[in-house]
């Protein structure tokens, strides 16, 4: 599980194993440790992101904040992906 980076408490991350085909690039987040209940967040192609599930419950607030992060590290996100899962071109969401 490759930590993509940390905030406070929040870990945003993704999982070693993407499936077959790599699904569209996306990370997780989980407050502590990873988890299978952690939100999943798409990024859009324009830069953007989209909240795709929060089994996690993480609060409105700092889900609100969190995506705000994943927003303004899209290029950082996008570039661990490529090095993680071995592509030159990034699928995405939309």
């Amino acid at each position: 599980m490759p930590q993509v980076f940390k905030v406070g408490a929040y870990w945003i991350y993704f999982w070693a194993n993407e499936g077959k085909p790599l699904e569209p690039i996306h990370v997780h987040i989980s407050k502590g440790i990873p988890s299978k209940n952690a939100a999943k967040i798409w990024l859009t192609r324009n830069g953007g992101c989209i909240l795709e599930s929060n089994p996690e419950r993480i609060p409105r607030k700092d889900l609100s904040e969190l995506l705000e992060i994943v927003q303004a590290q899209f290029f950082m996100i996008c570039a661990a992906w490529k090095k993680h899962f071995k592509v030159e071109q990034i699928k995405f969401y939309c």
